[in-house]
């Protein structure tokens, strides 16, 4: 049989190996029976699409000026402006050099869960703005798109056609047997597992891992699976530069087990990377696994999968060790994490739209201190959702606050602040890509008003802005919001400068004692060094007299890169102020 063009101009330009191994895949999530006619479903994609397998493409060399804003599409309104130019013109006025993308959480029509519930993959919600409108965004910035894989709205087409009956949405709804025994499954919600809905063929239980209105996907289908195919070529054509996989743990369900982290799920995400590779090898996939370290690595594969994880172990350490006075724990973990396989990093945060998962200090704090750090959160006014485990119990499954009020000292606003830079500056610091929710860049506090007009936890960190509101808070001049983001801002656009700071730079944890963190990062070219100090304390820390500092500094002076003054060590002691950080380089 001849070969389609398609077929043709793929075969030329990716490896026989390679084609290989993306069949092998079809094999194992379908069947070795509807391998080749799901191969040449792919050859045909990238054909109808047109975008081409090019010579010259190369995946994306990330470097220190690399950096991400986390925000929704509407976190600034304006009158007259569609909320995405509305974005676009503060991102661009006050940002740019700052950062080098911005991750746009789900802008599509959705019916829950702040655009998490989607209605229809393929379009813009309207009350955000149009294509245009990302469009003209992706002109200043590199942006990041979502693809929530796990689950749809109750609302959507598809279901309406899984309800009728009707191809191909029938086939896209993950529905069970009600005496199917679910009792190994994990769950991240304390909510059924399972949700009843009136068909056209009568009473159904359907999936629903995170709510009611979110109904979970088959992907045994493989209809499916060029569905999504499908809308990640869309989103390619839109200026996605970085595809992030919602929830992509619970992707794939089989009964018996605990239906996370299934071989299957993998190979999906690999199918995923195989595609980018062929069409846009700039791409990045960023997965979203929020569970303990080991298992949240594994979606690196062996640099085959993901290109990026988060650091979910980060932001809950992190606020530990500042709320406990002590960098004992952080240092260890930190000082035995393995790096990344070659072309994969981190994406190191402290906030996100979601509140700080607990799940990821498994192992490496005992429960006692994870419920202690729970009753801290909530001294400062913010909530605790819980997940139900296999008896029946409940546990903290994720901290609700802004990152600031977790951190913060109703006795002394000074020094919440220092200790909320200092959190700041460690992830600015760790190796990988940094990673910054709105919020964050102005100290936002706790939303209580919004938490008790929607009653729900979450809220209290999602707190939507006008324009001028906003532009007004920032010109107080003496005020902490304008502090944060002004030091926010100076302290990015330096850090891109710095070549310790590029993602791949090797990094040590160093011993200087339990109260502080201490982290050294050097250039790929051996050139520049940069030692990392953070005062985990509220009162003055001695740095020792260490070998490592006398080595650095032989001079007896260094530069701190976040502010930019000299600091005169004495025979290579000096101290550190309450929550003080310092990025100490000889030039």
């Amino acid at each position: 049989m001849m070969k389609s063009q398609s077929q043709s101009t793929l075969i030329k330009h990716v490896s026989s190996a390679k084609l290989k191994a993306i069949r092998k895949r079809f094999v194992t999530l379908y069947g070795i029976e509807r391998a080749d006619l799901l191969l040449d479903r792919f050859y045909h994609l990238i054909g109808r699409y047109g975008i081409g397998v090019s010579k010259n493409a190369h995946s994306k060399s990330l470097t220190q000026r690399d950096a991400v804003l986390i925000t929704y599409a509407d976190m600034v309104s304006e009158e007259g402006k569609s909320p995405l130019a509305a974005l676009r013109e503060f991102c661009t006025a006050r940002l740019k050099g700052a950062f080098s993308a911005i991750h746009i959480l789900p802008f599509y029509p959705w019916t829950s869960d702040d655009g998490f519930s989607v209605v229809d993959y393929r379009e813009v919600e309207e009350s955000y703005g149009s294509w245009d409108d990302l469009s003209r965004l992706s002109e200043e910035f590199e942006l990041m798109f979502d693809l929530v894989l796990n689950h749809c709205s109750a609302k959507s087409q598809w279901f309406k056609e899984y309800v009728s009956g009707v191809e191909p949405g029938m086939n896209y709804i993950m529905e069970v047997d009600e005496k199917a025994d679910l009792s190994a499954v994990i769950r991240p919600r304390s909510t059924p597992l399972l949700t009843t809905f009136q068909t056209r063929g009568g009473e159904r239980k359907v999936w629903t891992t995170f709510s009611a209105d979110q109904v979970d996907l088959d992907w045994t289908s493989p209809d499916l699976l060029f569905e999504f195919f499908d809308v990640i070529m869309l989103y390619l054509s839109k200026g996605c530069r970085i595809l992030r996989l919602d929830a992509v743990a619970f992707l794939w369900k089989k009964i018996g087990t605990s239906c996370l982290h299934l071989p299957e799920t993998h190979e999906v995400i690999k199918l995923i990377r195989n595609l980018l590779e062929v069409v846009a090898p700039e791409v990045l996939i960023l997965t979203e696994t929020n569970v303990p370290h080991e298992e949240n690595v594994s979606y690196f594969g062996k640099g085959d999968e993901a290109h990026a994880v988060y650091q979910f172990t980060l932001p809950p350490l992190l606020l530990h060790g500042l709320l406990r006075g002590t960098a004992e724990h952080l240092s260890s973990w930190a000082k035995n994490l393995s790096p990344p396989p070659k072309g994969c990093h981190f994406l190191n945060f402290t906030a996100s739209h979601d509140g700080i998962g607990v799940r990821p200090l498994e192992g490496i704090l005992p429960k006692k201190e994870i419920l202690g750090l729970a009753e801290k959160v909530r001294e400062k006014g913010g909530f605790v959702s819980m997940r139900k485990l296999e008896d029946g119990s409940e546990t903290p499954y994720e901290l609700n606050a802004t990152y600031y009020s977790a951190l913060s000292d109703p006795q002394d606003e000074e020094l919440g602040e220092s200790r909320f830079l200092c959190s700041q500056s460690v992830a600015l610091a760790m190796r990988g890509i940094p990673a910054i929710y709105f919020h964050s860049l102005y100290a936002s506090p706790n939303d209580l008003k919004g938490v008790k007009e929607t009653g729900r936890n979450r809220t209290i960190n999602r707190k939507k802005w006008k324009s001028e509101e906003l532009e007004k808070l920032l010109e107080e001049k003496s005020g902490q919001p304008v502090r944060v983001f002004e030091w926010y801002a100076r302290t990015l656009r330096k850090r891109s400068a710095c070549p310790a700071f590029h993602p791949d730079a090797p990094q040590a944890i160093l011993d200087f004692g339990s109260s502080i963190f201490a982290v050294e990062r050097t250039s790929l070219d051996g050139n520049q060094v940069v030692l990392c100090l953070f005062n985990f304390q509220g009162e003055d820390s001695l740095v020792p007299d260490a070998e490592q500092v006398r080595l650095l500094f032989p001079q007896g002076k260094a530069r701190d890169l976040i502010t930019g003054g000299e600091i005169t060590l004495e025979k290579g002691k000096f101290s550190l102020r309450p929550y003080q950080s310092l990025w100490l380089s000889a030039h």
